[in-house]
């Protein structure tokens, strides 16, 4: 067993547990299917998700900024409030034009949250000089996210197989984001940054400086390399990913098992259990992000060959389900999660290298706007590939277009001496 490179305290177990409530969305693993239900095409679907990611974009620099200036816990608070009123809406109501408001509060919630806890962890290590064992120590609170994610979905699946309907897993998510909200309100004021009690007449001048900061980020190259692979994997990850829950209704309703269930319980069980296997093992991959990225020779040579090995893997599971080999399929995209998450620890880590703990918030959700671009960009041209000629095709394009991409976003590899 790997010993642990930091002690776990009050405040470790305060992140992870902030980690394992935001992740009992119960809806997560069945978004796709709830659309789908209700009538929507691949491409009205692939609109809905890039209205939520448009909205999220144009919210991502103010949000920020607000993180920075007035508190990155008030940030927090906002985002969880905004998703409350969001999953309400996907309860009360069915209707495009209700999803696409519902997209919008989500959005609310992805564009005060993105990047800021994170900052929030960065800067507790900081002012406690364990800046050291950042990927460490941000992928074993990550490890507690993606267990809350497999605990979400045996209930959710749960859910489903009882009521016999997606519409309650909406609901039932309010629950766990409640529990959150009081998590949060008692992280300590420091993790705030270097705030200043401010009037109304030093609010611009506390703009342009906060403004100053974000501006230089973008003039450090080699800074934008690494958010620019980190953000075009992860916008790639995130549209292919939502096409494993109709590849497992297909899997699932192609089993001879269950026979005298209807097709939604039968789907139920089956997302449910592999979505807990997806979960369990990206648990780990977390926990073990630091130990894997040790067997490379530096960092950015773990991440620019990872990235090769994510686009393989999701045109490996559209050829597989082109030629019906749906098992494969479905375990290629498992593989992809279990990367993404391997992934995510050394990515935050190279991006916090490269920017200033002053501007962390803001700078993290530079990433999260330039993946939030890409994603409402490939999400309904993949939508229309998927209704014109089928899942399995636009995963494979998608994956030969990763690989074109990932040309262009190699991080600069340390020359090692030896």
């Amino acid at each position: 067993m790997m010993k642990l490179s930091f002690k776990k305290d009050l405040m470790f177990y305060k992140f992870s547990m902030y980690g394992f409530l935001k992740n009992l969305r119960f809806f997560d693993p069945f978004m796709v299917l709830f659309f789908r239900e209700t009538g929507l095409s691949f491409f009205a679907i692939g609109t809905l998700y890039a209205i939520r990611d448009i909205s999220t974009n144009i919210l991502e620099i103010p949000t920020g900024i607000y993180a920075d200036m007035f508190g990155r816990r008030k940030s927090m608070i906002m985002a969880f409030i905004s998703y409350i009123i969001s999953f309400s809406i996907f309860y009360l109501f069915s209707n495009y034009y209700f999803y696409a408001l519902a997209m919008v509060f989500f959005a609310f919630g992805e564009a005060f949250r993105s990047g800021t806890h994170k900052a929030l962890i960065l800067e507790y290590l900081r002012i406690n000089h364990m800046e050291d064992v950042k990927v460490d120590y941000y992928g074993h609170t990550r490890a507690a996210s993606q267990l809350g994610s497999a605990v979400s979905s045996l209930i959710a699946a749960a859910l489903v197989f009882y009521s016999g309907s997606y519409r309650y897993i909406f609901i039932a998510s309010v629950i766990p984001y409640v529990l959150d909200l009081i998590n949060l309100s008692t992280y300590p004021k420091e993790l705030d940054g270097d705030l200043n009690v401010m009037k109304k007449s030093d609010w611009k001048k506390q703009m342009k400086s906060t403004l100053r900061d974000f501006i230089l980020i973008f003039k450090n190259f080699e800074a934008i390399k690494v958010v620019l692979n980190s953000a075009s994997f992860s916008a790639f990850f995130k549209v292919s990913k939502e096409y494993l829950q109709p590849i497992l209704k297909s899997f699932a309703l192609s089993i001879p098992l269950f026979l005298t269930m209807d097709s939604i319980k039968r789907t139920s069980l089956t997302v449910g259990v592999v979505y807990f296997a997806i979960y369990l093992l990206t648990s780990y991959a977390s926990r073990n992000a630091a130990k894997v990225s040790g067997r490379f020779k530096n960092l950015p040579t773990a991440v620019n060959v990872t990235y090769f090995i994510g686009a393989t893997l999701i045109a490996l599971a559209g050829l597989s389900m082109n030629y019906r080999i749906q098992t494969l399929a479905v375990l290629s995209l498992l593989v992809l999660y279990v990367l993404q998450n391997f992934r995510r620890p050394m990515n935050v880590s190279l991006v916090s290298d490269k920017i200033s703990h002053k501007t962390m918030a803001s700078g993290l959700s530079v990433e999260s706007q330039i993946t939030t671009v890409l994603m409402a960009i490939f999400a309904p041209l993949m939508g229309v590939v998927a209704d014109k000629i089928g899942i399995g095709w636009a995963l494979a394009f998608f994956g030969l277009f990763m690989f074109v991409v990932g040309a262009f976003v190699r991080v600069k590899e340390v020359k090692v001496a030896r």
